[in-house]
């Protein structure tokens, strides 16, 4: 499974996932950081990602669309990419368990 970060997430975070989500992809690998979000939601769907976001946007996205593409919203307001970081190793178990779910579309993490 692979993640899609979002533009209000470090392009950092890549190296310290890739173990546990190899082929995870920052939006500005696709040069897609100015763009709307429709255009990151159609990607992410057709591409086979999920997409993290701390934006609202995708979160609401989700609970009126459902999915494909799934959505993890990180509630966390402003942290360290180290954190946000280790909050995604910390739930690997569980967002793959997301990931592979038929039902849910949408996946806190706070």
């Amino acid at each position: 499974m692979k993640l899609l970060l979002d533009q209000n997430l470090s392009h950092r975070l890549l190296r310290d996932i890739d173990p546990s989500f190899p082929g995870s992809q920052h939006v500005a690998d696709f040069n897609l950081t100015a763009e709307d979000d429709e255009i990151v939601w159609k990607l992410a769907a057709d591409r086979g990602f999920v997409i993290v976001s701390k934006d609202s946007d995708f979160f609401h996205r989700a609970l009126l669309r459902g999915h494909p593409p799934k959505v993890i919203h990180l509630r966390v307001g402003n942290c360290s990419t180290q954190h946000i970081g280790n909050l995604l190793m910390d739930n690997v178990s569980l967002i793959h368990e997301f990931s592979l779910g038929s039902m849910e579309s949408l996946l806190i993490l706070e």
